[in-house]
């Protein structure tokens, strides 16, 4: 991949970073310098791999290909109280070596081999070579119902909650009997069952697990049969085919990507002859690639079309009752982008087999707020759609951040953590009745939980403090800053889903319980950012 970046003339770079050792939460801290490099560009080797191997890292190496210069991913990576020491070098134009490219055609020749060895099997051609070998993947494969899957999972949930009570009862231990020797053996017989634990959850996670070649297989012939419809000639262009999904989240997505799909020929692709006339290709090309980023995986549908009218959305919007004529003009062309998710929002001159009844895409941004991921649009005029869906590896389990407000206990995912600060409370301004925080170089909307909707503190709040945490969430191309009373720490939580009459609000997507019997409401991220694009003006999110 390093080669690959090089002809694509961006830089490389080899980057070590330090962990400052007076950061009491390792984990936390790798992942803010994940978040930060993945920002910088394409992270193409990280060490270490995962939050549980970098609580004892103090080095945090990576290898990075951007467009962007060396002296601003020094400065990005310099975060306070997280990162105490830099050393990045970049890599140097190299031919690739005679036995790397040998090693390139040997991988395609086995592919072919595999694929007609596959075809032969299914048209029951049982002599042809390496048919044997196929047969013997099969019989040794057994299909297993994916519910007795999810109750394994759940039990797993069930072992890691056992093993956050038996950390809590082994802290309590060291208080009363420090110097006990039973204590000892205690630590070791439980350090042993949580390196057990660990393995058994990612085993049960890697079965849950399937390649979304699954979800792509059945777009050729959708593309292939709108396109038909629409009368355009459209390629589809699959790559990433490989990547592991779980299999709930790869089901639920099967809408939304059937709708995007479905969009980008109908309104994405123009007619050949306006394509011609534009210095087109006769051919339209949609692509679908899939790929891992971080603890998240993206998927992306992206055509060379029109793009997104960005004027044409406004005069909707306005028309239909979505926004004023007035805020219409300063509202960003991201956020005017993102009115396209509105309910009955559609832009279609007349209702046809394959839109203009104004569904679909608000039920995008449902699934996947749902998913607990988000969707972000990027569009040129006259050159194409970017659409990435962004989702989670799995819903089973995540690392999170652990945070009061008003009492109540909360949580949000380690990987929409940006950074974490601590402000004085003059440091906080108002613009246009909203609360902002002057970051750096960005402008932060702030969040107060206790004064959303349906989120009522279960204490009274004391006298107002002077100093305050902000937590800064970021969602694709958003920030913005959850203000909270004090932090707990970082966890592993296995997520459980709420009935709608134990928790009637959308901020809040599930729920978990700590070894002493706390219940932690998971803010929901997505939904969060929602409300806040919905509640105008939206200048101040940054």
């Amino acid at each position: 991949m390093i080669s690959e970046a090089l002809l694509r003339e961006e830089n490389v770079y080899n980057i070590a970073l330090r962990v400052d050792p007076n950061s009491a939460m390792r984990a936390a801290a790798f992942q803010l310098i994940r978040n930060v490099l993945h920002a910088c560009g394409t992270v193409i080797a990280l060490r270490p791999e995962d939050n549980l191997a970098a609580a004892s890292v103090e080095i945090v190496e990576a290898s990075l290909s951007s467009k962007h210069p060396l002296e601003h991913i020094s400065h990005r990576c310099q975060i306070p109280a997280v990162v105490s020491e830099i050393r990045i070098e970049q890599a140097e134009q190299a031919a690739a070596p005679e036995h790397e490219l040998l090693g390139d055609l040997l991988e395609a020749q086995a592919a072919k081999i595999s694929a007609r060895n596959v075809e032969s099997v299914e048209s029951g051609a049982p002599n042809q070579p390496g048919s044997s070998a196929v047969a013997t993947v099969t019989e040794g494969s057994l299909r297993v119902d994916a519910q007795r899957i999810d109750a394994v999972m759940n039990l797993v949930g069930e072992l890691i909650i056992g093993k956050s009570m038996l950390n809590r009862t082994l802290t309590e231990f060291d208080v009363h009997h420090a110097r006990d020797p039973i204590r000892v053996k205690l630590a070791e017989a439980l350090a042993f069952q949580s390196r057990v634990l660990d393995e058994l959850h990612k085993c049960v996670l890697k079965i849950r697990m399937v390649p979304v070649e699954q979800l792509f297989r059945r777009f050729p012939r959708v593309v292939r049969d709108i396109a038909k419809l629409c009368g355009k000639d459209v390629a589809l262009e699959v790559s990433g085919e490989h990547t592991d999904l779980d299999k709930g989240i790869l089901d639920a997505l099967s809408e939304p990507l059937t709708h995007l799909v479905r969009n980008a020929v109908d309104h994405g692709i123009e007619p050949a002859d306006e394509r011609v006339s534009a210095g087109k290709p006769a051919r339209g090309t949609i692509s679908l690639n899939a790929h891992h980023q971080g603890t998240q995986v993206v998927i992306e549908i992206r055509d060379d079309g029109r793009g997104i009218d960005l004027e044409l959305i406004r005069q909707h919007a306005i028309r239909n009752g979505l926004i004023k004529a007035e805020d219409a003009a300063r509202l960003p062309d991201q956020d005017v982008m993102n009115l396209i998710f509105e309910p009955g929002f559609s832009t279609a001159a007349e209702v046809t087999e394959v839109s203009g009844r104004g569904v679909g895409m608000d039920v995008v941004r449902t699934v996947l707020d749902r998913l607990k991921g988000s969707v972000y649009i990027a569009s040129s005029k006259g050159k194409g759609t970017s659409i990435q869906l962004r989702v989670p590896l799995t819903l089973a389990s995540i690392q999170t951040l652990l945070f009061r407000v008003g009492g109540r206990l909360f949580a949000v995912p380690l990987s929409a953590v940006v950074e974490i600060t601590r402000i004085q409370d003059q440091e906080i301004h108002q613009v246009d009745k909203r609360e902002v925080l002057r970051l750096r170089e960005q402008i932060l909307t702030l969040v107060r939980l206790n004064e959303l909707n349906r989120i009522h503190p279960v204490q009274s709040p004391n006298a107002k403090k002077t100093k305050n945490f902000v937590v800064v969430i970021g969602l694709a191309e958003k920030r913005f800053g959850l203000v909270v009373d004090s932090l707990v720490g970082e966890e592993e939580l296995v997520i459980k889903a709420l009935p709608g009459e134990i928790v009637s609000s959308d901020l809040v997507s599930g729920a978990s319980i700590l070894g002493d019997g706390t219940v932690v409401l998971i803010l929901n991220v997505p939904a969060i950012l929602s409300r806040l694009s919905r509640s105008l003006p939206l200048g101040a999110i940054a």
